[in-house]
């Protein structure tokens, strides 16, 4: 292990950085999500081609705005 330069110390991320990273780690969870609940609920309406595609992109994107913001206020409220 290499040794720290006198007077230097390593800093932890700041609460920006928290929160980015809630952001985009609910972000990919809310898209995971929203791709397994939208695509089985479009493909029981019976959308196929582009309206599946276009429906299924949408709830993605729902769901991972929604559930990005909440983590990233949850990381804020720790800070």
């Amino acid at each position: 292990m290499p040794a720290v330069p006198g007077g230097v110390y390593q800093q932890g991320p700041t609460c920006f950085d928290k929160m980015k990273m809630g952001f985009f780690l609910g972000f990919c969870v809310g898209m995971a999500s929203g791709a397994l609940f939208g695509g089985f609920s479009a493909l029981r309406g019976g959308l196929r081609g582009k309206e599946l595609v276009n429906t299924v992109g949408k709830v993605m994107l729902q769901g991972g705005g929604s559930f990005g913001t909440f983590l990233a206020i949850g990381s804020g409220l720790r800070c």
